[in-house]
């Protein structure tokens, strides 16, 4: 659209010129577009100085659950250190990494970021831990996903607006969020090894009211994201792992991206060491993978050569990706920080013992509806299986320090988690 046809009867910026207001004056064709969304559930009047992705974008981050990503584990528990990552500086960095991709690829970069942010509002206390402890928890009443849980928290549980719960989101960013890992259903699904698991309630309820299409690939914007996150969390799970003593550099020159990374740094910097070395390191891996993945989707972009966003959601294939080669090395990298962070036997052994305080709180609050806060107590509802996604929903928005504090108040003896 040129900005002369984008000046014209332009009903999300009424009254203003072309100049003034966002658009996709220079958008690729198979970005979306901003100017002809589905729009929202609930329908609300335009923004004169947004986008509806900027306004999305601005409405997660102003939301109760953002907030709560700060106390929220990524790798390590909170009170380990003041510089290791929580859920909510990941999402940040997300962030940034998908808004580069998007300019870069000429996507619009507020949905884009707006997915960032919100991919996971949805996580538990304590991380993975926390989230399969749920999980089986809730077996036999619909189970537990941290990625319907982001959808539960954006269409139903903040409770911030007079017409409507959640954020009353548009459609594409509802969608991405949804579908920013693939197809949940269908033969791409299937293709891709996504339809082994059976799609969570939580969608399938929601997707009863409002269509997200879940045999189709979501947006660019969106698989922007998705590969966001893989880049941030391989990256700075390097930097957490290193700076909480779990490896040295001999150790991690063994997986070949990163030893091909640590030997440019000592050739360009001859006697670097310590957390110069590993921050050059570091930026030269994102550096890489990020030029590798924007290499990858011309390539495929070119093969494609799509015309429209729906031309990218109907592909057989994600748009975006890393290459073969990418791949290979990023599982090498991946299998390193299996072995020596996430299983390593001391984190192993505080997430067992995460895993067991959520545990203990879904069975207090199961049996005993007088130990939830009074303001959740009056809405709980009387139907077994309700009720258990009520307790779910309660213990899945806590951060790691009010799911202590509640296991205090309630047991006599608390993990110390260190």
């Amino acid at each position: 659209m040129s900005i002369d046809q984008s000046s014209k009867n332009d009903p999300m910026f009424p009254g203003k010129p072309a100049e003034s207001r966002p658009g996709p004056r220079f958008l690729a064709p198979y970005a979306v577009d901003p100017l002809t969304s589905r729009g929202r559930l609930v329908p609300e009047p335009p923004c004169d100085t947004r986008s509806p992705y900027a306004r999305d974008r601005d409405r997660i981050l102003h939301a109760s659950a953002f907030r709560r990503l700060n106390y929220k584990t990524q790798v390590f528990i909170y009170h380990e250190g003041d510089h290791y990552r929580s859920r909510l500086t990941h999402s940040l960095e997300v962030a940034q990494i998908a808004r580069a991709l998007a300019r870069t690829l000429r996507v619009d970069e507020d949905l884009a970021e707006g997915l960032a942010l919100a991919h996971d509002l949805g996580h538990p206390p304590f991380g993975h831990a926390g989230e399969r402890a749920l999980d089986a928890a809730m077996t036999g009443a619909g189970g537990f996903d941290h990625n319907a849980q982001s959808l539960r928290v954006v269409t139903e549980l903040e409770k911030k607006y007079a017409r409507f719960d959640g954020l009353n989101l548009t459609w594409e960013t509802l969608e991405g969020l949804v579908k920013h890992n693939g197809p949940l259903m269908g033969p791409n699904a299937a293709r891709h090894g996504k339809a082994v698991t059976p799609v969570p309630e939580s969608i399938l309820l929601y997707c009863a009211k409002q269509d997200l299409e879940l045999a189709t690939f979501a947006s660019v914007e969106a698989q922007a994201a998705a590969l966001a996150d893989d880049i941030a969390y391989n990256n700075h799970d390097i930097d957490d792992g290193f700076r909480a003593g779990l490896f040295t550099f001999a150790e991690l020159a063994e997986v070949p991206i990163a030893r091909r990374a640590l030997a440019e740094v000592r050739t360009a910097h001859p006697g670097i060491d310590g957390t110069r070395l590993l921050y050059e390191s570091i930026r030269r891996l994102i550096t890489s993978m990020i030029e590798d993945a924007v290499a990858e989707t011309e390539r495929r972009l070119a093969r494609l050569a799509p015309r429209s966003a729906a031309d990218v959601r109907q592909a057989p294939n994600a748009m975006i990706a890393f290459s073969e080669k990418m791949q290979r090395d990023l599982d090498q990298l991946r299998a390193f920080l299996a072995t020596h962070v996430y299983r390593q036997s001391r984190i192993a052994r505080i997430m067992d013992d995460a895993g067991s305080v959520v545990r203990d709180l879904f069975k207090r609050y199961s049996e005993e509806a007088d130990a939830l806060p009074p303001e959740w107590r009056g809405s709980a509802s009387r139907d077994t299986r309700a009720y258990a996604r009520h307790i779910c929903d309660f213990i899945a928005g806590m951060t790691d320090r009010y799911a202590l504090a509640e296991h205090r108040r309630l047991f006599d003896a608390t993990p110390d988690l260190r």
